[in-house]
């Protein structure tokens, strides 16, 4: 007798060719909602970035890339130091299309995919005064909305893959805060805003683009940069301006093949920012060093939970060469300069995350049947689904709201009023800390909730195969890195200071009221409470969160159907969910469901 022991069934398919962005309807109504007249060009390249992820070819390099590491080098075979990392070439093609799309530099830049290279191998004219610290970069060539495009992109392209956007996102944040070396920006700004990738490890005046990374923390301080050790001791002044030698280590060195790093080091006016270079500009002829390695060890790199795709590393200076950027003692405001773009990214990247993981938890419970129908008709499971679908839509609505505020700080609009400005400044500021708070801090329990809708599968990493597992394991990163829970909530205490904060959220929140009841009552209380003035240090977090739910309510109001809106003031106003698939009785849970569904809509 002939019997069939091993028949494949009731298992859902790869969820892949379905085009990210038309798939993707509550980032599309935000985008509306702030830029409705982006135009054509930034569709299609968002559209055409939408159809690339989707492909079979791009998960695949994501697969491998996540699966065979970064590996360090730290001696060629003959005993000479090199420091190098080598990475999965799968790692080299996803870098490439993200600075194809220009998510790097494109927000500060419209060279496009113009030959931009940095030209390092002459001396440059002596540096002309810093310019003020500001997000005033862009030139009046780059559209209105080009942060907002941007913001999208990088979403966008979380869902496949965020690993490799480290390096990504520190050449964004690093582009304006290099204008306080302006010698250095003019030579470097080109090469850091084009998108002809270039794997090659090599002086950067070879090189057809280039990439940045950060050093800040180290052993014994942490988030207390303060504390750090590392010394600067002042050499001369050159093309590139104040020389200083840099000695000391840094606990998490990121993406260490970059081709040069802002770090912190203490002078005697107290800690100060410095570019140091992975090569040695060639024009400098300092024991004849111009071209040759600086001196950079790289200890080892991270064992991680996640985001292995990506090196981090543990780096020791021996004396390697660092030019100063900003005033001496004014380190720290460099860096949060800086940490306020990364710090967006953070809310952006989980707010991929969840959208990839939601689509996948949908794409699955649509296929996979139990108990006679699909459990995606399980009434159970259809209620943890629509709850997932307001958490995804509303992350994504708060977290493009901070992007919109940096296009606002950009542009001066014609007939747009005069204290418009202060007011989206202000909101940058407010804003930042509680869209990395709230969101990353949402994305572990969502990235939790979403796998149990797949079940055993969703845990199993499948030789990197398992999507779902590999989510999980990157979402408690945004939450951690450039600041852990705590120190937004008291980057939002100190937003608080010194500014109307009650009047601008007043303001912010004014078109929705009247809408729901728990809307007026919640945002009421928050504004007492901020008025006030008298929220102490132990309940920043809860403050945190509670201007995150108002202004996420708000934004849904203005941006999502009626359904979503009253089912977020319900489940998160009125009743303050503490886990996915509360939603009381009443709602459509239907229709939301079917909003959130991966399915490409023209």
């Amino acid at each position: 007798m002939n019997f069939t022991t091993h028949q494949v069934s009731n298992q859902s398919l790869p969820l892949q060719g379905v085009n990210l962005f038309r798939a993707n309807r509550p980032l599309r109504d935000a985008l509306n909602l702030h830029a409705p007249g982006l135009d054509r060009t930034a569709l299609q390249a968002l559209d055409a970035l939408g159809e690339e992820l989707a492909t079979a070819e791009m998960q695949e390099h994501a697969r491998l890339a996540n699966s065979h590491g970064p590996v360090l080098r730290s001696h060629d075979r003959s005993g000479h130091r090199i420091d190098e990392v080598e990475f999965h070439p799968s790692y080299h093609a996803l870098l490439g299309r993200a600075l194809h799309h220009g998510l790097h530099g494109s927000a500060w830049s419209d060279s496009g995919s113009a030959s931009a290279s940095a030209s390092a191998s002459a001396p440059s004219p002596p540096p002309a005064p810093a310019p003020s610290l500001s997000l005033s970069l862009a030139p009046a060539s780059v559209h209105p909305h080009a942060h907002l495009q941007r913001a999208a992109a990088f979403m966008l392209f979380s869902e496949l893959e965020p690993s490799v956007l480290c390096p990504v996102s520190m050449t964004y944040s690093v582009l304006p805060a290099l204008q306080a070396n302006a010698a250095l920006y003019a030579e470097w700004a080109p090469g850091l805003t084009s998108r002809r990738y270039d794997r090659r490890s090599l002086p950067a005046s070879g090189k057809t683009a280039l990439t940045m990374g950060m050093g800040m923390t180290e052993k014994q301080g942490g988030s207390d940069v303060r504390a750090n050790t590392t010394q600067a001791v002042f050499e001369g002044d050159d093309a590139w301006g104040r020389r200083y030698a840099i000695s000391g280590h840094k606990w998490f060195f990121s993406a260490p093949m970059c081709d040069a790093f802002l770090v912190l080091a203490q002078t005697p006016a107290g800690l100060s920012c410095f570019f140091l270079p992975r090569f040695l500009p060639a024009w400098l002829q300092r024991t004849g060093q111009g071209g040759q390695r600086n001196a950079i060890a790289l200890q080892r790199l991270k064992h991680k939970l996640g985001n292995q795709a990506n090196a981090s590393s543990e780096v020791e200076f021996h004396g390697a060469l660092a030019w100063l950027v900003g005033a001496e003692g004014r380190g720290v405001p460099q860096i949060l300069q800086m940490g306020a773009l990364t710090r967006s990214d953070c809310a952006l990247g989980t707010a991929g995350l969840m959208r990839q993981a939601l689509s996948l938890a949908l794409h699955h419970t649509a296929q996979r049947k139990a108990f006679g129908k699909a459990l995606i008709d399980q009434p159970l499971m259809k209620n943890v689904l629509a709850d997932l679908a307001l958490e995804s839509e509303a992350a994504t609505a708060l977290a493009l709201r901070v992007a919109h505020s940096i296009d606002a700080g950009q542009t001066a609009e014609v007939n747009k009023p005069a204290n418009e400005d202060a007011h989206e400044t202000l909101m940058r500021r407010l804003l930042t800390p509680v869209a990395k708070f709230w969101v990353c801090k949402r994305g572990s329990h969502f990235a939790q909730e979403a796998m149990e809708c797949l079940g055993g599968n969703g845990f199993v990493e499948a030789a990197g195969e398992g999507v779902m597992a590999r989510i999980y394991r990157e979402m408690p990163l945004n939450s951690i890195w450039e600041g852990a829970g705590n120190i937004m909530a008291l980057d939002l205490l100190r937003a608080l200071r010194g500014a109307d904060v009650a009047a601008a959220l007043e303001h912010e929140i004014a078109p929705s009221r009247g809408a729901h009841s728990a809307l007026d009552r919640a945002a009421s209380a928050l504004l007492q409470r901020i008025d006030r003035a008298d929220t102490a240090e132990a309940q920043a977090r809860r403050l945190a969160r509670d201007v995150a739910l108002v202004l996420q309510a708000s934004l849904l109001q203005r941006s999502a159907p009626a359904a979503v809106f009253a089912a977020f003031c319900d489940s998160r106003l009125d009743d303050a969910a503490d886990a996915f698939g509360l939603l009381g009785a009443g709602h459509d849970l239907d229709a939301l469901i079917h909003r959130a569904m991966p399915w490409e809509v023209a």
